[in-house]
């Protein structure tokens, strides 16, 4: 069965990644590096939606939720945040749904039924996984653009992004049954 990318689609990628864009820029209080970090407080929201929806609707999420927060915010670095932050933070919302998943070939109730103990643990293993891979990538480019040092950039979008991301397996087991006909609505991609 092949897969498309619907209006729906579309229509789900704005709507996720502003609203992510958005609790990211009101709702993060803690300035980590003043003008460029702060504690994601819902950094899991695009990995969660990225198992619910689909690894493609997950990246457009991280993408436009990104872009809408540096806008936001006041951290909307050039060349940065669309292409390294934007992208990294798309990918660490699709690829562990992609791989966990195996892009939508295993159900995801039925894998969340089947242990919630063994899901827990390889979701938290891909969202920490690539949490940090974006972490590393983000942060040499954050400290090209920025001048600050690579390691502080670690350390602190790392304490700002993957607190949050370990909660996504959590998230995801609370919303899965919850939102089955919003799942129904909205094509996995």
């Amino acid at each position: 069965m092949q897969k498309k990318l619907s209006f729906v689609n579309i229509i789900f990628f704005v709507v996720f990644g502003v609203l992510t864009g958005v609790l990211w820029a009101y709702l993060c209080p803690i300035p980590l590096i003043p003008g460029a970090v702060h504690f994601r407080t819902f950094a899991f929201i695009i990995v969660v939606i990225g198992y619910l929806f689909g690894p493609v609707t997950g990246f457009f999420a991280g993408y436009i939720g990104t872009i809408v927060w540096a806008l936001l915010s006041g951290n909307f670095i050039p060349l940065h945040s669309p292409l390294t932050d934007g992208i990294t933070v798309g990918l660490s919302a699709a690829l562990p749904a992609l791989i966990h998943l195996q892009n939508g070939k295993k159900d995801l109730i039925a894998l969340i039924d089947e242990s919630k103990g063994k899901f827990i643990a390889t979701s938290l293993f891909w969202s920490v996984l690539f949490g940090c891979l974006m972490i590393l990538s983000t942060s040499l480019s954050l400290s090209y653009f920025t001048g600050l040092e690579y390691s502080y950039c670690v350390i602190w979008i790392g304490i700002a992004d993957v607190v949050p991301i370990a909660l996504a397996p959590f998230v995801v087991i609370l919303l899965a049954k919850r939102m089955k006909n919003i799942r129904n609505i909205v094509p996995y991609i």
